[in-house]
């Protein structure tokens, strides 16, 4: 069954609770299913995250006033909506949007659930990003990421490395992507590399809670810390 199929064909709530699980069961507009309480450790961990990084692009979308169809699209490919699904998932959006709970709210909730510290709250961080520079970012919109990303405990160093590959580009970025000061030597930029990929890896978000629909934004992310290293040790 697709990440969709878990949220909107089961009263996912009921498993999930609080503000996510709330808009999870308003989303899916049916009865409670006994069975969505038994969702494994694995997959309760994907649909949080699913459910939190819709309501969370969502509600960016809006932090400058004015959520963009541009702004949509990129969320569709990040989220490999297929066509069947799109009208669940403009559902879906829309109902976040309007929400009146806080993104605050969703943001602490899917943190507890998936665990302060993982590599996926770090792939949440980047869809919101990704989701921004669709329509060129503002500054609302980057307040709010970073608004995010410290309710997310994700410290200044490592949000500094997340948004190296989006704003305003630097001749000295790949330092910044590997997360060392330019002019490292080589074997401190080794290590850090070494670390963000055992730390990055495609298989491990998968294992932590990225739903197999959203593992390209670790595939993106990998391709950035290869080139960020490339760069560097060919200079």
């Amino acid at each position: 069954m697709s990440i969709w199929g878990k949220i909107l064909g089961t009263a996912v709530g009921l498993a999930i609770g609080g503000p996510l699980g709330a808009l999870a069961g308003l989303a899916a507009g049916h009865a409670i299913d006994m069975g969505a309480a038994r969702l494994g450790r694995g997959e309760r961990a994907q649909v949080a995250f699913t459910i939190a990084a819709i309501a969370l692009s969502a509600k960016m979308a809006r932090a400058d006033g004015y959520a963009s169809a541009d702004e949509f699209a990129v969320f569709e490919r990040l989220f490999h909506v297929e066509a069947a699904e799109r009208t669940n998932a403009e559902r879906f959006y829309d109902l976040a949007k309007r929400s009146t709970d806080g993104f605050e709210t969703y943001a602490r909730q899917v943190r507890g659930i998936i665990g302060a510290g993982s590599p996926v709250l770090e792939d949440l961080v980047e869809a919101l990003l990704m989701i921004a520079v669709a329509d060129g970012v503002t500054r609302e919109e980057l307040d709010y990421v970073d608004s995010v990303r410290r309710e997310f405990a994700i410290s200044d160093a490592d949000f500094a490395r997340i948004t190296a590959r989006y704003i305003a580009p630097e001749p000295d970025d790949p330092y910044v992507v590997l997360g060392v000061e330019p002019g490292a030597d080589r074997e401190t930029v080794r290590r850090a590399y070494l670390a963000l990929v055992k730390r990055h890896h495609p298989d491990r978000h998968y294992a932590e809670g990225t739903p197999a629909e959203f593992i390209r934004v670790a595939d993106l992310r990998m391709a950035e810390i290869n080139a960020a290293y490339r760069t560097i040790m060919t200079s």
